[in-house]
């Protein structure tokens, strides 16, 4: 087993939301390859450019020993690889773990006896040693915990939050032996200032990344369900949420759409491994469905509202105010924007998408949305402000009604206005 030291070279596997604040801060001590097969990727980052934002051109400078590429023969020089590649689910809500798979071959490739290959995306538990290894094995031709070892370190990343960065978040750490173990926890430690966590295994760390994500679900899904049960009543939920957050133990979740490279993806890897093993989860999967249906409710609420105002569905203009899965980030992944935009196409609502944070090129070729760049006055039927950028915040609600006709539906699911200046909330 090697030894842990400022001179230990490093490679970074996949230079997204995850990879890329992984390798600027390694690459500040360590010689650090940021790798990815997206040359575009790679030809911004050479010039200082990160298009998700989540690192600065100064902190990119900072890291004077990282450098970047997607040629495979740079990935040689390293003695330790962490893997930070998506795991995304298929139509199906099934695991689709292709994109670890190819990064595992891609490391198997060019590792050497006394390598350490470390994983941080998430996975059900076992996934790392029952379907990694075996590949790493056998593109390399090098035996598990003997020539090679493994290690499983969960990412915690928030895109889009400023105060809790990668340096601030306690880091879960594990390795396939106690050796391996104390080495990705030391290797983790010469980074995160917040401290780390060494799980018994990597089943344990892999287990605790999962649930992280799986209880905001459930709670969130639990906050919808109440909106609906509230709206039912006549009952405004914010109000409802805010007097019960008085309490000093309520938990401060929100009604909302639930999307994201987590939170909305993460359960579905739990329920997975579960059911086959035999069990079928009856509460994790309830919850799902609650989250993954609330934007055929959103739109059936503004349906519903326009019904009421004799506004003509069919045929009417909606603007839908933001595409991102969160405020004041450009990440569209998962989003569940697009359920809405869908549920209203399906209507025969002719639907315009305004994001002032998201790359036009990217929302066309992910989801087949073209956005619109400027917004017109009196021009909507109604208007469903589906994310709180700070910019949507700023316009006021007065703001946003100047883009509507007379009589149309102002939907806040946000909850960035008060409850009077908006025709319907969440």
């Amino acid at each position: 087993m090697q030894q842990f030291s400022e001179t230990t070279p490093i490679a970074v596997i996949g230079l997204g939301y995850v990879g890329l604040p992984l390798a600027v801060e390694f690459g500040k001590r360590n010689p650090t390859v940021g790798f990815d097969i997206n040359h575009r990727r790679i030809d911004a980052l050479r010039v200082g450019i990160d298009h998700t934002l989540e690192v600065s051109g100064d902190e990119l400078k900072a890291a004077e020993k990282l450098r970047f590429s997607a040629d495979r023969a740079d990935l040689q020089q390293a003695s330790v690889y962490i893997v930070t590649v998506p795991t995304p689910v298929d139509e199906h809500h099934q695991p689709d773990l292709n994109p670890l798979l190819r990064a595992s071959e891609t490391v198997g490739a060019v590792m050497s006896p006394g390598d350490i290959v470390i994983y941080e995306s998430t996975v059900y538990p076992g996934a790392t040693e029952e379907t990694c290894v075996p590949v790493l094995e056998r593109v390399s031709g090098l035996r598990f915990n003997t020539d090679f070892f493994v290690g499983y370190s969960p990412e915690r990343i928030n895109p889009g939050d400023r105060q809790h960065r990668l340096t601030s978040i306690t880091k879960v750490t594990s390795g396939s032996t106690s050796e391996t173990g104390e080495f990705v926890d030391q290797l983790y430690r010469s980074i995160i200032a917040a401290g780390t966590h060494l799980a018994p295994s990597i089943r344990v760390a892999e287990a605790a990344k999962v649930i992280e994500n799986t209880q905001r679900d459930l709670n969130i899904a639990l906050v919808n369900e109440l909106a609906v049960i509230f709206n039912r009543l006549g009952i405004d939920s914010q109000a409802v949420l805010e007097a019960a957050g008085t309490k000093w133990n309520f938990l401060p979740f929100r009604p909302g759409l639930v999307g994201g490279h987590c939170i909305g993806v993460d359960p579905y890897y739990l329920t997975y491994k579960a059911q086959a093993i035999g069990y079928h989860p009856e509460v994790i999967l309830a919850g799902r469905r609650i989250n993954d249906g609330m934007g055929r409710y959103v739109v059936g609420q503004l349906v519903k509202e326009m019904l009421r105002r004799r506004i003509h569905v069919q045929g009417s203009r909606i603007l839908v105010m933001g595409l991102t899965f969160k405020e004041n980030c450009p990440d569209i992944r998962n989003t569940k924007v697009v359920d809405v935009v869908a549920e209203l196409t399906d209507y025969g609502v002719r639907v315009d998408v305004y994001d002032p944070w998201v790359d036009a090129d990217e929302a066309r070729s992910e989801y087949g949305i073209e956005l619109v760049t400027e917004l017109q006055p009196d021009c909507y039927n109604g208007v469903i402000v589906a994310v709180g950028h700070h910019q949507f915040r700023a316009m006021g609600a007065d703001g946003i009604r100047g883009l509507m006709r007379d009589n149309g539906v102002l939907y806040d699911l946000k909850y960035l206005f008060k409850a009077d200046d908006a025709d319907i909330r969440l």
